[in-house]
């Protein structure tokens, strides 16, 4: 269920490289790389951008401004989108620099919708 959810936002946005669902652990739950996120190294790459997640978690909370929704990094070689879907999951979506970003941020919403219920307790 996971998997397909994470197809379908790869299908639907140009210039996508990889999505997956990340805990804020730092630990992978599901993933879907093309080749050139695998050279990229993706899955080393979404570890280390955990760390900016939960401190901007972390920020939300202490000034009050909320929960985190949406986190963009946008690198040389790529540009990352993390959805938090849960206060301990989110979902990042690696585009090529020249991907569709509107479209992975809507489809990233639309899967934010669909995995919040799969992982609600």
């Amino acid at each position: 269920m996971f998997k397909q959810a994470l197809e379908a936002i790869i299908e639907r946005t140009d210039g996508s490289i990889g999505a997956m669902i990340m805990g804020t652990d730092g630990i992978a739950v599901e993933r879907v790389m093309s080749r050139e996120a695998e050279e990229a190294n993706l899955d080393v790459a979404a570890a280390e951008l955990t760390s900016l997640v939960r401190n901007a978690q972390r920020t939300g909370a202490d000034t009050g401004l909320g929960a985190l929704r949406e986190l963009v990094v946008q690198l040389e070689g790529a540009v990352v989108v993390m959805r938090q879907f849960s206060p301990d999951y989110f979902v990042l979506l690696a585009l090529k620099p020249e991907g569709n970003y509107g479209r992975g941020r809507f489809e990233l919403r639309k899967a934010e919708l669909q995995l919040a219920r799969e992982f609600a307790v």
